[in-house]
């Protein structure tokens, strides 16, 4: 599960983006800034993505049972692919769409000062929750670099919302430099681009967050440290002749499956093999916290080699069969 910092990452987020949805409406109806709306329909989404967030948290959350054995822990990565289709298809196609109707049909802004009030405020709320997303990342990043610490994160709950904040704030300043141009050199054409650049901000950042949760969604392994770990305790374990393979696999932000094929020495008895495996288990557990689930194969190495040998020839023979 995400941790009491990714709700409040969440929870921070969801305030900030229904108070300033609102406002946005109401200064978008009264002035007819086409940035505006855009910016408005991108907060409603945002709020929109944060509950999605909240729901996929609870529903991680359900223990396991008989037809989840693993737990439910996946739903989050499938909640957060959901929010990156739902800010391209909604919050991307429409600001783009209506930026397009406003450049072919462009009208004066009325009011703009009201544009100029909301969008500062706007980036004042904006800005403190993006705050408070960069330091709950910046927390769990570490060492890493930022790219890294992204690409690596199995918990999605964070880097949404610090993406997603990010993209506000970038959209924010998109509209305000365009209903400032609009007015200024008298171009209202100016406002329906600004509309269409914040479009295209928030179709990155979705590409970008589907392909994230997407690769979580579909099974990543442990961090590079756990697995390194892992193995280091297996190898050394006495009674252990040798690691045939450590497969692992994220079924949640805290919650790692691990299995282990196992070549023991051979003159250990079936009673000394369990106690080998009791071990095992016992101090990977205490090492990675994380790892919820621990199963262990015992198989000798030559009986491994044959078995990947057999399904390296399948994988080939169904490679052959696809046209």
């Amino acid at each position: 599960m995400a941790s009491h910092t990714s709700k409040t990452v969440i929870y921070s987020a969801l305030l900030g983006n229904g108070a300033i949805a609102i406002t946005k409406f109401a200064a978008a109806a009264f002035t007819g800034s086409a940035a505006m709306l855009s910016e408005a329909i991108h907060s409603v989404v945002d709020t929109g993505n944060q509950l999605l967030l909240l729901f996929g948290l609870r529903r991680a959350a359900k223990p396991a049972s008989a037809k989840h054995p693993f737990g439910y822990g996946l739903q989050l990565y499938f909640y957060t692919f959901v929010v990156a289709v739902l800010i391209f298809g909604v919050g991307a196609m429409i600001s783009i769409i209506h930026g397009l109707e406003k450049i072919q049909h462009p009208h004066e802004i009325e009011h703009a000062w009201v544009n100029y009030l909301v969008l500062s405020l706007g980036i004042l709320f904006e800005g403190a929750v993006w705050i408070v997303a960069f330091k709950a990342f910046k927390k769990e990043k570490g060492r890493k670099s930022w790219w890294s610490a992204v690409r690596n994160s199995k918990d999605p709950t964070v880097f949404t919302v610090l993406f997603e904040d990010t993209a506000a704030l970038l959209g924010l300043i998109t509209a305000l430099l365009g209903v400032y141009l609009s007015e200024t050199l008298n171009m209202p054409i100016i406002d329906g681009i600004a509309s269409v650049v914040i479009g295209v901000i928030l179709a990155i950042t979705a590409a970008f967050l589907a392909f994230e949760s997407q690769s979580l969604l579909t099974g990543e392994a442990a961090s590079h440290d756990t697995r390194v770990g892992i193995n280091r305790i297996a190898r050394a374990e006495k009674g252990v002749a040798g690691l045939n393979q450590a497969l692992t696999m994220h079924f949640g932000p805290n919650d790692v499956f691990v299995a282990l094929s196992l070549d023991f020495v051979d003159t250990l008895t079936a009673k000394q093999v369990e106690e080998t495996v009791t071990r095992l288990e016992k101090k990977i557990k205490e090492e990675h916290p994380d790892v919820t689930r621990l199963f262990i194969e015992a198989q000798s190495f030559d009986a491994d080699r044959r078995g990947r040998q057999l399904l390296e020839a399948q994988r080939k023979e169904k490679e052959k069969d696809v046209p």
